[in-house]
């Protein structure tokens, strides 16, 4: 498909010195950029589900976990505030 394209010039500039580098047509250049491109946006989409691996905390035995406040006093001391 034919077609014309306005390119900013820092992307022009960017492209021309991509083909002077590879050797390749501007055309072919120009095409697999966007390929990329729009591969990454399309599969940026599809990122894996964040998972949380419980740890065991190797909780101490006697300890009440449940009152805060008691915990502190008892790993910290009276003076915990």
């Amino acid at each position: 498909m034919r077609t014309t394209l306005t390119l900013d010039d820092d992307v022009s500039a960017r492209v021309k010195a991509e083909v002077r580098r590879s050797g390749r047509p501007f055309k072919q250049i120009v095409n697999d950029l966007l390929r990329l491109a729009l591969t990454l946006r399309r599969d940026s989409g599809r990122a894996r589900p964040f998972k949380v691996r419980a740890q065991p905390l190797g909780l101490r035995a006697g300890l009440d976990y449940d009152n805060v406040g008691e915990l502190l006093e008892q790993l910290e001391g009276p003076l915990h505030r």
